[in-house]
């Protein structure tokens, strides 16, 4: 059993969001005792019907259980926002009569809750996020060559060929197009989006120009910005903003998009068949997004609240990552690939350094040799993940 870095707190109520696969519902098992939780599951069709046709359901439910309950989880809780209202009322009424009662709402997607102006509970829940294994999860069954072709959801330690986790991904990709976005009705026909992920994962990592893409996937720039605001509602990735010391300013520049796991990005641009070799334009692209995934993870489970962004000149010079860091100076963070680094990667980061008050230089890569080149602390990326806090 995989320890996970998320710490779920005994007591109060929840939100826990994550993308399919990720372990929620088996993170909560092992911290909710079965003799002490009652769970409802709207991924069962049957008991997702029951509650649409009466969310009053659930009021009845918590009314009957016996004193020894002390949790409920409700599993996937966007598919019908208003037991939102129900759990609301339960948390007061249950406050009232001094019994001590927490809910745990799960969701692979906010994007109901939020459309729909679902109750978020009003501060009575915490929100906690639940993201793919990090290396430091994995701990010495980590391996960064499968974490760069397969990525690192739950399911594939279970898997030991590389044909049954290229079919597990192949399957993970189909049924997000079919559960979470045509079953939802996210989008009115299915096929341009289907072209527009295999796109969005082709420029994984890239600044986004939201025109090309469109003429790419035959759809018009406002067709491709609200898809992109899907995969961001449906967790299947996040915006990284240009960087820039004024917020409005920091606006006038796209945004790069991440996804959320190197294997599934690697299905949904139907990849998964080419091996990602050491050397290779490929490696050094998986290894960057891999390390960037890291920190989002890591930054979001030790609650550090850094904010993430990239710096791109006119000119084409590039800074892979800021983190800007709470009572610290910003860290300005590049990713190289190579096993051996040198002064040649550092010119970038010496010049941004400079301009930046108080920044400070990093270089992850490969290279075991831990270095100062000029202004730059050089260092294995594990270890470079420590050095800026995380």
């Amino acid at each position: 059993m995989i320890r996970r870095s998320l710490e779920i707190p005994s007591q109060s109520s929840l939100f826990l969001f994550g993308a399919r696969g990720t372990g929620k519902t088996t993170l909560l098992q092992s911290v909710c005792p079965e003799s002490e939780t009652r769970y409802v599951d709207l991924l069962d069709v049957a008991e997702e019907q029951r509650y649409l046709r009466d969310p009053e359901l659930l009021s009845r439910l918590v009314d009957a259980l016996p004193p020894s309950i002390t949790t409920v989880v409700i599993d996937e809780v966007q598919k019908i926002p208003k037991l939102l209202d129900v759990v609301h009322r339960k948390i007061e009424e249950s406050k009232r009569a001094g019994r001590s009662l927490r809910f745990i709402m799960t969701g692979s997607s906010a994007r109901k809750l939020r459309r729909g102006a679902a109750n978020l509970l009003a501060g009575r829940a915490d929100v906690y996020a639940l993201f793919p294994l990090t290396a430091e999860e994995l701990g010495e069954s980590f391996s960064l060559e499968d974490a760069l072709a397969f990525g690192t959801l739950p399911s594939l330690l279970d898997r030991d060929t590389t044909a049954s986790k290229n079919r597990y991904l192949e399957a993970y990709a189909r049924t997000y197009l079919k559960e979470e976005i045509w079953n939802e009705h996210l989008v009115r026909k299915l096929d341009p989006f289907a072209q527009f992920l295999e796109i969005a994962a082709q420029m994984n990592g890239r600044v986004l120009n939201f025109a090309s893409i469109g003429r790419d996937a035959g759809v018009d720039t406002k067709t491709v910005q609200s898809y992109f605001q899907i995969l961001e509602d449906t967790l299947l990735g996040f915006f990284l903003p240009p960087y820039h010391a004024s917020e409005r300013k920091r606006e006038t520049t796209n945004p790069k998009f991440y996804f959320f796991d190197t294997g599934v990005k690697r299905a949904l641009e139907r990849m998964l068949t080419v091996p990602v070799l050491p050397r290779t334009y490929a490696y050094g692209e998986a290894f960057e997004h891999w390390v960037i995934l890291e920190i989002m993870r890591r930054n979001e489970y030790l609650k550090k609240d850094f904010k993430l962004s990239y710096i791109r000149t006119h000119s084409g010079a590039e800074v892979d990552l800021v983190l800007e860091r709470p009572g610290r100076g910003p860290a300005l963070v590049e990713i190289k690939s190579a096993d051996r680094v040198g002064a040649s990667m550092t010119k970038h980061l010496e010049k941004f350094r400079a301009d930046i008050p108080r920044a400070e230089a990093y270089l992850l890569s490969l290279d075991p040799v831990p270095q100062k080149i000029g202004n730059v602390t050089c260092l294995p990326w594990a270890e470079g993940l420590a050095a800026v806090g995380l």
